[in-house]
């Protein structure tokens, strides 16, 4: 996909596709708000993918590479945001939010684009001026009856209702926010809801990949590809979410609680682990390895499963990656207890804190090899 060649994700906001909505026959019109992380003038072009990434919860509702039905997109327009005090999703809009000029955007010089099952597409430039910490605004116009979004997001989104925008998840969300900056390489973070930021407040991008990049600065790009409830078999399944993962330099992978509590073996999970590193590999990426987080398994087998899986990841498949990090005694409760997190199942802002603090020496060999 000759976007890739061009454009980089500019901010480090979860990205991806957990459930399909529907308007119910309506026009929606929302609006989306996502932390811009390098300052400067570039085009900008805006990703979206038409297929359900991730198994959600037990797979009842979705699972991976669902192929959405068609949909509407009527209108596309994007603005600086200068002011975004949005820390929860009880906040109002009203007053909390401060957005310029809005510029129409299109796709293939088109307005509006009827979104085929399966689809990737990707929006016309648009050249917008940005400082470090300002946030893109994007404001959609769309109708359908299956709709891929993120019911998990952490990032503000409104839908006008009666007048008035209200919180609401029922909005696109972006497969890539992607600028077209000068760059050293592309970082992408793949992994469940720990990585996608969950367990920090909403709007705070201090989820632990996010601090981490904020370290290594803006010579890099980075984009963040957890997604709540992921597992490393959904990735592993070769689909819309691994190809995308595909177009980094570097991948930091991060999986197994949900392989795990969803009642995968340990032989499945090692195997998806290796398909998952495989994959990586023969598209040409480098492959950061961590063991699966502490997460307080609630039977004896799955601990048993954690603490074996963590094993083969630390003594066999880390010598088949590029880098390894063990991330297990920075978040444990003690070394009597590695299955219990200290900072929480979704790690806290000091978990993530700490986190980021001992990934960054190692991310950053990786970057100068």
């Amino acid at each position: 996909m000759k976007y890739f060649d061009t454009y980089s994700s500019n901010t480090c906001a979860g990205s991806g596709n957990q459930l399909p909505f529907s308007t119910n026959g309506q026009v929606y019109t929302g609006r989306i708000l996502y932390r811009i992380m390098a300052g400067g003038e570039y085009n900008y072009s805006f990703l979206f993918s038409n297929t359900i990434d991730s198994t959600f919860n037990d797979g009842a509702i979705a699972h991976n590479n669902l192929v959405c039905d068609s949909w509407e997109l009527l209108a596309i327009r994007a603005a600086v945001c200068k002011r975004c005090d949005i820390s929860d999703f009880e906040t109002p809009y009203e007053g909390n939010v401060e957005v310029g000029e809005f510029f129409p955007v299109t796709v293939s010089g088109k307005s509006s684009v009827s979104v085929m099952p399966g689809m990737f597409f990707a929006t016309d430039p648009v050249k917008l001026n940005f400082e470090a910490g300002d946030w893109l605004c994007l404001e959609m116009e769309y109708r359908g009856d299956m709709i891929p979004y993120h019911d998990e997001s952490i990032i503000p989104t409104f839908v006008k209702k009666d007048g008035e925008w209200k919180h609401s998840k029922d909005i696109p969300y972006l497969s890539m926010l992607g600028c077209d900056r000068a760059i050293k390489k592309k970082i992408g973070y793949l992994g469940d809801s720990i990585t996608q930021g969950i367990g920090t407040d909403v709007n705070s991008y201090k989820h632990w990949n996010a601090l981490l990049s904020e370290k290594l600065g803006e010579d890099y790009a980075y984009w963040n590809l957890g997604i709540g409830y992921g597992r490393a078999d959904d990735a592993a399944s070769d689909g819309a979410w691994l190809f995308r993962a595909k177009h980094n330099d570097i991948v930091v992978v991060c999986y197994g609680v949900n392989d795990i509590m969803q009642g995968f073996s340990e032989e499945q999970i090692i195997k998806n682990f290796e398909k998952l590193v495989g994959y990586l590999h023969k598209a040409g990426a480098k492959v950061l390895l961590q063991t699966v987080p502490p997460f307080n398994p609630p039977t004896e087998g799955k601990r048993v499963i954690f603490e074996n899986v963590n094993r083969y990841l630390k003594e066999i498949l880390s010598k088949k990656t590029e880098a390894f990090f063990d991330n297990v005694p920075v978040l444990w409760e003690s070394e009597e207890l590695t299955h219990i997190p200290k900072y929480g199942v979704h790690p806290d802002d000091e978990g993530c804190r700490l986190w980021a603090e001992a990934l960054y020496p190692v991310l950053k060999e990786l970057t100068e090899k």
